[in-house]
């Protein structure tokens, strides 16, 4: 069975994710870690825990999604995975966050693109990428069928959507990706999203103002 950790952090307060299961291995979603304190607090859980990181992972490369990638890469020798479609947003991390006046360190290249469909193993678990773009070029979600969860990236907030105005947004794309990639894996569907609280599919099929 697996377990989340969020872990919120950099001046966006995004959300970290360590998810884990019985066997110890941990695939890392969206690094956020930025200062020193932050890049301790995930290396110590870590650590107290046990966990064996096999994979990061970035569901999208806006910067806040990207500031602990070189750390997490360097720190546990693991490979970082994105689509292809998110490659030029990587690469203009850094010179974005210099527009915003927020350092970041830069990322160092993917080894290897995730496809729609393809399943990530790790442990005894897996997750199913799901293609939903549309708060970027192309943003990945990651769905476990069995234990009825996703990883949504900045796709579905609580009550919200992502925003659509940064290069590569669009905005009937992201309600299309909601729509027809996220709403059918069911109404029980925990969704773990990259800023603030989590959700379901059932609530935000009944109360966002955005999809009703």
């Amino acid at each position: 069975m697996m377990t989340i950790k969020a872990m919120p952090f950099n001046p966006f307060q995004e959300n970290t994710y360590i998810v884990y299961d019985e066997t110890g291995e941990c695939i890392i979603f969206d690094p956020g870690c930025q200062m020193s304190g932050e890049k301790r607090l995930l290396s110590d859980f870590i650590r107290k825990n046990g966990l064996n990181p096999v994979r990061l992972i970035n569901t999208h490369c806006h910067l806040d999604h990207v500031f602990g990638n070189a750390y997490v890469s360097e720190t546990f020798r693991i490979p970082l995975s994105i689509h292809r479609g998110e490659l030029p947003v990587l690469k203009s991390a850094v010179a974005v966050g210099a527009q915003y006046g927020v350092p970041c360190e830069p990322s160092p290249e993917p080894d290897s693109f995730i496809e729609d469909g393809e399943e990530i193993c790790f442990g005894n678990s897996s997750l199913k990428a799901i293609f939903t773009p549309g708060h970027s070029p192309a943003s990945l979600s990651f769905f476990s069928e069995k234990e009825r969860f996703v990883i949504a990236g900045d796709v579905l907030f609580l009550n919200s959507i992502g925003r659509t105005d940064l290069p590569g947004g669009d905005y009937k794309t992201l309600i299309s990706s909601i729509m027809n990639r996220l709403m059918p894996l069911g109404d029980d569907v925990v969704v773990y999203n990259g800023h603030g609280p989590s959700t379901t599919i059932g609530r935000e099929r009944l109360s966002n103002p955005f999809l009703t």
